[in-house]
């Protein structure tokens, strides 16, 4: 950096909190946003200057709150794992679940749950839960990973449905988790429950442990009578046994009744001392003829329990702590039971507990009384003692707290129990790292530097970066600055060591390093935010939405959407603006904007005074505008305007969630689908929505079940749409292709609206096109696109190139380009029919609007290889590698690797592919082959 002294750019600058309140306006006082908009008051923008050349007239701009400026932005610190390597580290997850031990691959699978958790991709981390359930040998283990599946299905927010309810699988049953053994093959496996084959057992409440007996029964038990040789006296009370049987119940009580002791010669022992009561005792003589418990009341076999427990009598313990399990219901007795089991060390009753603590999560997290269980002085300790402490337990508690509320002292005292039970090194790395985390949001930066330093310390470097921040806030900026150049050039840089640098670096060097963050990872959003509110600071408002539109392009984000909002307040395009807001709200229901102080809804109300009004026929038009153009943010928005019409139409939820799924915002569709369902307002409608949350989560079977059974109730588009998709999803049988053809027929028979009709007669066209029936398929995109199904043009651009007419598909891609809202798919599909060097610039155009598109880059890399440019191929894969891993390049480049040679890196890579799905046959085989070949060279 010549002309310049490095040290004393520092030497100035000032801190600022992120969302600091006191930055946020030049006057906040006594402010009303309502008076702001509504009055049409004027305000000023902050962290502008003054320029003689400004379009935009801000003493005329209304703006609540003004705008965000640089000074208050700043990225979050990643809470999740985050290796430098991080192929390497998925490689070596798989490894090690090749190696280890049956009884090890459930908790290595919660370390690859670990590692995936940052990509945000909900199925991969569903079924690294559900394989983690699969291998569980223990109670404890079953009992965390199957309240875990249920969390992740978001079942409390289920009309109707109870915390102890059975889905129907064995990996989420809350019975088959209390029984012990190895059951690896009942991954997809249905319960027994699902059966009526497994009932809850009910407790018999006996007054005075007599209860009805047939005739047979009342001839043994006079029979057992004339056998009792001695009694138990307690006080006046004198209740008699078998000595043989009681003798039989536990080795002291043998020794005492057979042994040298006194008490082996006498008839009548005074057990007044034993701490029974004699309703209990008298329970105990029941117990050692009939060894069952449940004729009693459930004080009694708590008795019965303690007893055994003192006694040693482990069969009896073993049966009361089974019995008193099956009784628990509600959370209640749960709080009323758990203490019981810790006392008595009995560990089926406290995993039973545990369940209904867990299985209530979030809500349980509220009670005091859980805390207690959880985050009390001894809690640790008393749950170790029953083998009901451990990283898995903390971990799903610590992740669901922190969703909840990251600074709450609850999150923190969690957290802090997670680190104590963490023993391997990537659980110190993610307990300490994320203890960093959650101090930093507090603002309790020294306990936030101790935390971070120590992560690092055990090989997390990426908690270097929270170092750095931390000593950025604490005024260290110069250090922080010196934490990331060292790190930037002691390892191969990433777009986060970049982005990091920048929070530290002044002037165009700033600008510089967050270029680069973005050129090496184009998905990190602040670079967007930062050079966007940088624009706003120079008077360019139309710039600066350009610049934030490029990350909103390919990758949905509530802030990015909520800052483009702003800008367009900025502009005084409310319409845009409340557009935003609207799809913000689809995406996060209860966002608060503008530095947290204001609730969406509240800005959506004030806003409504300033646009026009939509009727629900104007709603449905513009939702026909946006669909047909391939707008999904502004279908968004016009969805949710309809549902302020008419709140209880399950099909606008449903709606909703085909959008997000669209955009890949994965956790809201599932929300909107679960509202669709507790909006229902027939059964065959529920049981549609069931289908299509079942069939997202994995199991397509009980998917196909609910689609035929709303089917038998009532033939409706949306029912024979589901069945068809599902069977076309799972099978590529001819056969099931005709089936498929035929579904879809009987669907477009029955009522709906032009969108879905459009989506039908598309699914049909690419079923055609499977079948080799290209007129057909022609003719189903040609009347979907008469009905504004605007997708249905690249359909038939590639019956075009079926048949031979390149120029014909080009020109149909180009009419989709045109048309589209956003267009990436639409270049890259367009780049399979022109020639070479037009075909890359269609490429670099869909890489430019949507990086993490991998067909390009695999594309460019081929040609490369082709060109024998083999280092030039690998790297073009590895630069989209480095910020998103992906099964086909790791497959690409680890078959390049093995072409070149270099079967350590083919492997590697191979693993790691095989990490993300491991019945990829092609990369199995691969890794297979590069192995072999490295064991035995001279093949």
């Amino acid at each position: 950096m010549p002309g310049f002294k490095f040290i004393e750019r520092f030497k100035s600058t000032q801190v600022h909190a992120l969302n600091s309140p006191d930055n946020s306006t030049g006057s906040t006082n006594g402010f009303a946003i309502g008076n702001k908009l509504n009055n049409h008051k004027r305000i000023k923008f902050i962290g502008l200057k003054s320029s003689k050349n400004n379009s935009l007239s801000l003493a005329q701009t209304q703006l609540p709150f003004g705008l965000p400026t640089t000074d208050l932005i700043e990225p979050t610190i990643d809470p999740n794992l985050k290796p430098i390597h991080y192929v390497e580290a998925l490689a070596h997850v798989y490894q090690r679940l090749e190696t280890c031990l049956e009884t090890d691959k459930s908790s290595v699978r919660i370390e690859q749950y670990a590692y995936l958790r940052g990509l945000g991709d909900a199925k991969l981390l569903r079924r690294c839960l559900r394989s983690a359930r699969q291998y569980a040998t223990d109670v404890h283990s079953k009992v965390v990973l199957s309240a875990w599946l249920r969390f992740e299905r978001r079942e409390d927010e289920l009309v109707g449905v109870a915390s102890m309810d059975c889905s129907g699988f064995v990996l989420e049953c809350p019975v088959a988790a209390l029984a012990s053994g190895y059951e690896p093959n009942s991954v997809y496996d249905n319960c027994k429950c699902c059966e009526g084959c497994s009932k809850p057992i009910e407790a018999q409440i006996v007054v005075e442990n007599e209860c009805l007996s047939s005739e047979e029964e009342v001839e043994e038990e006079e029979e057992e009578e004339e056998n009792k040789d001695f009694a138990f006296c307690i006080g006046d009370e004198e209740i008699y046994f078998n000595r043989y049987k009681i003798a039989a119940l536990s080795s002291p009580f043998k020794a005492m009744l057979y042994g040298e002791f006194i008490e082996s010669r006498r008839d009548k022992i005074d057990f007044s001392q034993g701490g029974i009561s004699v309703k209990g005792m008298r329970a105990v003589e029941t117990y050692s003829r009939t060894r069952r418990v449940d004729l009693f009341c459930p004080g009694i076999v708590l008795e019965l329990l303690s007893f055994a427990n003192r006694f040693c009598c482990e069969e009896m313990k073993s049966t009361c702590d089974a019995h008193l399990a099956s009784l628990l219901v509600d959370i209640e007795d749960a709080l009323i039971l758990i203490e019981y089991g810790l006392e008595e060390r009995a560990n089926l009753l406290v995993a039973s507990c545990l369940q209904v603590l867990l299985r209530e999560l979030p809500s349980s997290l509220y009670n005091p009384k859980v805390l207690k269980i959880f985050c009390g002085p001894e809690a640790r300790e008393r749950l170790v003692n029953v083998g009901h402490a451990s990283f898995l337990l903390y971990y799903f508690l610590s992740q669901v707290a922190m969703e909840e509320n990251m600074i709450s002292h609850t999150t923190v005292m969690l957290f802090k129990r997670l680190e104590e039970c963490a023993t391997e090194q990537w659980q110190r790395m993610l307990a300490l790292h994320q203890l960093g985390c959650v101090m930093l949001e507090r603002k309790e930066y020294q306990d936030a530097q101790c935390y971070f330093e120590a992560a690092a310390e055990v090989g997390h470097f990426y908690s270097l970066a929270g170092l750095a921040r931390t000593k950025y806030r604490q005024g260290q900026q110069f250090s922080a600055y010196k934490l990331m150049h060292s790190l930037i050039s002691e390892h191969e840089p990433t777009g986060w060591m970049y982005q990091e640098r920048s929070l530290y670096n002044l002037g165009r060097e700033k600008i510089l390093d967050l270029d680069t963050a973005t050129e090496l990872d184009p998905t990190l959003s602040f670079p967007y935010k930062y050079r966007a509110v940088a624009k706003v600071e120079e008077r360019q408002i139309s710039a600066a939405i350009a610049e934030i539109n490029r990350i909103i392009g390919f990758r949905l984000s509530a802030d990015c959407l909520e800052l483009r909002a702003w800008f367009f307040l900025a502009l005084e395009d409310y319409e845009s603006a409340l557009r935003d807001i609207l799809a913000l709200l689809t995406l996060e229901p209860n966002y608060m904007m503008f530095h947290d102080r204001v609730n969406g809804d509240h800005i959506v109300d004030l806003l409504s005074h300033r646009v026009q009004q939509w009727s629900p026929a104007d709603c449905w038009m513009q939702l026909y505008d946006r669909w047909s153009s391939v707008d999904d943010i502004g279908s968004l928005a016009a969805i949710h305007q309809m549902l302020v019409h008419d709140p209880g139409k399950s099909f606008l939820r449903f709606r909703q969630s085909l959008l997000l799924l669209r955009l890949n915002c994965q956790k809201a569709a599932m929300r909107c689908l679960r509202l669709a369902k507790n909006h229902s307002r027939s059964e065959h409608e529920r049981l549609i929505y069931e289908g299509w949350i079942l069939y997202d989560t994995g199991h397509r079977v009980e998917a196909l079940s609910r689609a035929e059974k709303s089917i038998l109730i009532e033939r409706s588009f949306e029912a024979f749409f589901l069945k068809a998709y599902i069977l076309a999803d799972t099978s590529v049988d001819p056969e099931c292709s005709t089936y498929v053809i035929q579904l879809l027929e009987e669907a477009l028979k029955c009522p709906s609206d032009g969108l879905r009709k459009g989506q039908a007669l598309n699914n049909l066209g690419s079923i055609y096109v499977d079948c080799g029936k290209l007129d057909l398929a022609a003719n189903c995109y040609i009347n979907a696109l008469d009905i504004k199904h605007t997708r249905a043009h690249q359909g038939l651009a590639r019956v075009y190139y079926l048949k031979n007419q390149r120029k014909a598909a080009y020109d149909e891609m180009t009419k989709l380009i045109e048309k589209a809202h956003n267009s990436a798919s639409a270049y890259e599909k367009r780049s399979e029919y022109c020639e070479r060097e037009t075909a890359m610039d269609d490429l670099k155009m869909a890489t430019q609007l949507d990086p993490l598109r991998t067909y390009p880059y695999r594309y460019r890399a081929a040609v490369l290889m082709d060109d024998q440019k083999e280092a030039e191929a690998v790297e073009e894969l590895s630069k989209a590698l480095a910020f998103k891993p992906d099964l086909q390049m790791l497959h690409l480049r680890a078959a390049f690797y093995e072409s070149m040679g270099d079967l350590t890196s083919a492997i590697q890579d191979s693993a790691a592919a095989l990490c993300l799905d491991p019945n990829h046959m092609d990369t199995l085989d691969l890794y297979n082959r590069a192995r072999d070949r490295t064991n035995h060279p001279q093949k």
